[in-house]
């Protein structure tokens, strides 16, 4: 018989697989996150560590070689704000970590605090808040 996957478990899993070097980093950005917030949840997708607020997808922890990236799936309407935020295109901006480095926590909170009021308002205009 299937069972519901398990969110907790995913992201303890996620963190097991990560390499020595990027451990610090990533548990740093995902306190930040979660601390920015109480109402946001986290799962795996795609093989990275997603946030999530109210089911829906809003930021993404991805990690690559030398830096871990803290994609904000609607930064495109922050990059006048904060303009730390890296990429181009429609939707998606990128917060960039070196390992190793301090994570600047106070800076993902007010990007975490922008991206959730931002996507507030973007469901009121397509009436979708309950």
């Amino acid at each position: 018989m299937r069972h519901l996957v398990r969110p907790a478990a995913l992201v303890a899993n996620f963190f097991d697989m990560l390499q020595p070097s990027q451990v610090a980093t990533a548990q740093a950005i995902q306190q930040a996150v979660l601390a920015a917030e109480p109402e946001i949840s986290q799962t795996v997708r795609w093989g990275n560590l997603m946030f999530l607020h109210r089911g829906i997808g809003v930021l993404s922890l991805v990690l690559h070689k030398g830096q871990a990236h803290l994609q904000v799936l609607n930064g495109a309407g922050l990059g006048t704000r904060f303009p730390q935020l890296d990429g181009v295109g429609r939707g998606m901006r990128i917060l960039k970590f070196r390992y190793n480095h301090p994570v600047d926590a106070g800076l993902i909170r007010e990007v975490v605090l922008a991206s959730l009021t931002l996507a507030h308002a973007q469901d009121l205009r397509r009436g979708q808040v309950a």
